[in-house]
């Protein structure tokens, strides 16, 4: 069982999640929803792509000061890290991995805010809560993740549908709401094809899919001057070097195609 502060996470994966879940005012004793969050800072409904980037630029901060995580799962206000199997950060302690994670988010997320959000100042500071699970198989990892994603799509065809009936028909959020009631996936992409004219196949893949942070290698050409005979002084040259980056990736990872393509994510020697 987990000890708080104490337990070591062995021979398994490790994933730690964040969500931005409440937003603390100085002194405050109630927390304010994600929803509210969102509301008091005008996101575009029902996706914003300025905050869901955000999120990833946050998100890839974290894998840059945390070396050991292999991937990463984004989607609407949450973010998975997986750590390597034999990581030996911080000894292995779960409130380590956990608060590190969290804390390193928070303040990414506070930092780039104007980056992404230029006319729309931080109201108030977001807060993100966290949790460390341990995985003991990668076939569990991986449907851990799985389900993530298929959550991704199941809350965005409705939050699609739901805020076309209110922003296009005119329906209040309860009447759309009572209008979606009981519908399937079929009804709802009917609903956006007939009445919208939008093919929910054709959305960003982004709000679809989510976002996957991977390690990869990447070619960078920069011009610098160089030791040069002396006939071709003063002249640059073109220097192509290879760095292993985090790069976002809006795809596919349920089933194997994905993890076959990258092996090296779930190697047992990581």
């Amino acid at each position: 069982m987990w000890a708080a502060g104490t337990l070591k996470v062995r021979d398994c994966l490790a994933a730690t999640s964040v969500t931005l879940r409440r937003c603390l005012k100085l002194g405050a004793t109630m927390a304010k929803s994600k929803f509210e969050f969102a509301e008091k800072h005008s996101f575009i409904k029902p996706n914003d792509s300025r905050a869901l980037h955000l999120m990833t630029k946050c998100a890839q901060t974290v894998m840059n000061e945390l070396e050991d995580i292999v991937i990463a799962y984004g989607q609407s206000d949450e973010y998975s890290f997986v750590f390597k199997r034999k990581s030996n950060w911080f000894k292995r302690r779960a409130s380590k991995f956990m608060t590190h994670v969290v804390s390193q988010f928070a303040s990414s997320y506070v930092f780039y805010w104007r980056d992404y959000f230029e006319d729309q100042p931080l109201l108030y500071p977001p807060g993100f809560d966290g949790r460390v699970v341990v995985y003991p198989s990668n076939q569990t990892l991986k449907d851990y993740l799985s389900w993530r994603q298929a959550d991704c799509h199941v809350n965005n065809l409705y939050n699609t549908v739901f805020w076309a009936l209110v922003q296009q028909s005119g329906l209040t959020p309860l009447q759309a709401q009572e209008r979606l009631q009981g519908t399937l996936a079929a009804d709802k992409n009917e609903i956006l094809f007939s009445e919208f004219n939008i093919n929910y196949n054709n959305e960003p893949l982004m709000y679809r899919k989510g976002t996957v942070l991977i390690w990869q290698k990447v070619e960078e050409i920069t011009t610098k001057e160089v030791k040069l005979p002396p006939e071709m002084e003063g002249k640059k040259m073109a220097v192509t070097r290879t760095r292993t980056v985090v790069v976002p990736l809006h795809c596919n990872i349920i089933g194997d195609a994905f993890w076959k393509e990258h092996p090296e994510i779930l190697d047992e020697d990581s």
